[in-house]
């Protein structure tokens, strides 16, 4: 029933069973179309487009996590880097790094939620080293950015610093290559290095510049080091000598051979034979008289002999 206002008749509709249903079944439609506009408006899955921007968005979420863990593995491996680089220093006898401590402090203030992109103040500007928990992304990891620019600087200095590691150990080498660290010959030691000894042929005390090796007749002399010869040939009271010069400053003598195997200009090698042992020139026997020059001023050779190059005395 209707009642309209006013003066005007009511009216009586009748609905059966049927029509009840189709009302239902109406009504039912309207929701479902009202929720269907809903989820258009309001959804993100409304468009072809916002669907597209759904996908996308975790697709690089995906693609960030990935890279965090990257940035993980590579920081770690950094850090392995920077042992290493810590340990070789020390056995190239090198100052150790003077960031290791900087970074320290740094990692000590990630750890504690410090952002690495907020160096603490100081009264002298240092140079920056990554911390070690600075690539923790962006994605739910405590709102640290990744400081890909303070990893780039690290790994640029510790290029630099390998490399002037290397340098050091390849003039290190060089220089341990060069060092008369072992004896010329096989023999018994008979006279030492003196300021004053008396000279058994000249009689007279005058200084003896380096040591006597006895040692049967054409033994063989090494070199003791790498070197290039500088003199072979007569000297006059050293009879046949070779004279070696190692760079540094070092220069070795060997006197009284009996012949000769080297010329000027060669380059020897350390345990290269160079002469033979013999008793040219003011000697009372066959043996080596042996002398090194450092800048000129001679000292004494066994104090560059390692102990397992020692010989007997």
């Amino acid at each position: 029933m209707i009642v309209p206002h006013g003066t005007a008749s009511s009216r009586n509709f009748e609905l059966g069973e049927r029509g009840l249903r189709v009302l239902v079944g109406v009504a039912i439609a309207l929701l479902l179309m009202i929720a269907a506009a809903g989820a258009v408006l309001f959804t993100p899955w409304a468009t072809p487009s916002a669907r597209m921007a759904t996908r996308e968005s975790a697709r690089l979420k995906a693609e960030l996590a990935a890279i965090d863990g990257r940035l993980r593995t590579l920081l770690d491996t950094i850090s392995s880097i920077e042992q290493q680089d810590a340990r070789i220093r020390t056995l190239a006898g090198i100052e150790p790094d003077s960031t290791g401590e900087i970074a320290a402090k740094e990692m000590a203030s990630i750890g504690a939620g410090t952002s690495a992109a907020q160096p603490a103040a100081g009264p002298r500007d240092k140079p920056q080293r990554f911390a070690s928990k600075p690539f923790l992304g962006r994605l739910g990891f405590g709102g640290v950015r990744p400081d890909i620019d303070g990893m780039i600087q690290r790994a640029t200095q510790l290029s630099a610093s390998f490399r002037a590691v290397s340098d050091t150990l390849a003039r290190n080498v060089e220089r341990m290559a060069n060092m008369p660290s072992i004896m010329p010959t096989a023999g018994w030691l008979t006279s030492q290095f003196s300021r004053s000894r008396f000279h058994p042929i000249l009689h007279t005390s005058r200084a003896h510049e380096g040591i006597d090796v006895v040692a049967e007749m054409g033994a063989p002399i090494v070199a003791p080091a790498a070197g290039r010869v500088i003199f072979a040939g007569r000297e006059s009271g050293y009879g046949l000598m070779v004279q070696i010069d190692h760079g540094n400053g070092i220069v070795t003598t060997y006197a009284h051979a009996s012949r000769l195997v080297v010329s000027v200009g060669q380059h020897v090698t350390r345990g290269q034979m160079i002469a033979a042992v013999g008793n040219s020139g003011l000697t009372t026997g066959a043996h080596l008289h042996y002398e090194i020059h450092v800048n000129g001023k001679p000292v004494d050779p066994l104090t560059f002999v390692m102990p397992a190059g020692k010989i007997t005395d």
